[in-house]
């Protein structure tokens, strides 16, 4: 995995760095004292993970990862514990590791990442998620193609390697992905607000805070993808 390494102190980023050389698919491109010099960089490359650091002058790590359109994988590394449950709100991040870090913990949180990038890329014969003209949507069970009408759905929930697609009549085990099942469905009914859900914003019963009720899921809505929640909903 290519990556970059972002934290004011130059300490904190030569172990990093000193940390990864003892992971052989890990590749840093580059390491910044600040985000914005970051921005500027991520404007011209790809990268697959961040090492990314919370507390910064002038531009904090979550000031950062608001500012990414298609965020990638991110790892926070940070002296401050505190942060953890708000950091795990932003889909992108896939570990928060307290500073200083042991070797253990740091390649736990790689092998987290290179899962998680292994779960949006892989793809399968059983993968199988097609759309047909109008409202019908059809997905691989057991070698059948099911037919699923598309308006029933209310909510897609990932587990593992597996999506739940939960309908006002039944419910259906897909082996796939989220973002495989989300690019075949209408954008003006669907909506993901967490890393684990897609909703149909039509189905919504009730919003609270955090969190959407539909039907009788409470269903978790993370701090990056609340404002196009809103903005769907006309409530900006």
């Amino acid at each position: 995995m290519n990556c970059i390494i972002i934290d004011d102190e130059a300490t904190a980023r030569a172990i990093i760095i000193q940390l990864c050389s003892n992971i052989p698919s890990l590749n840093i491109l580059e390491e910044f004292p600040n985000a914005l010099q970051a921005i500027k960089y991520l404007n011209q490359h790809e990268v697959d993970l961040i090492f990314l650091d919370i507390h910064m002058p002038d531009f904090t790590g979550f000031d950062f990862i608001q500012t990414l359109k298609n965020p990638p994988k991110i790892i926070l590394t940070t002296s401050d514990a505190q942060f953890a449950i708000e950091a795990f709100e932003y889909d992108c991040i896939v570990d928060y590791l307290v500073k200083p870090i042991a070797l253990p913990r740091f390649e736990k949180a790689i092998k987290k990442a290179e899962s998680f990038a292994a779960t949006t890329s892989n793809t399968t014969e059983n993968d199988k998620v097609e759309t047909t003209s109008g409202n019908d949507l059809y997905v691989n069970i057991d070698r059948r193609l099911i037919k699923i009408d598309i308006p029933s759905i209310y909510l897609i929930e990932a587990k593992g390697d597996y999506i739940y697609v939960k309908t006002e009549d039944k419910n259906y085990t897909v082996h796939s992905t989220l973002k495989k099942i989300e690019e075949k469905l209408p954008n003006d009914l669907f909506l993901k607000i967490h890393r684990s859900y897609v909703i149909n914003v039509q189905k919504i019963i009730d919003i609270e805070d955090n969190s959407v009720l539909i039907k009788k899921d409470v269903i978790p809505v993370s701090r990056s993808n609340r404002p196009e929640l809103m903005k769907r909903l006309n409530l900006l």
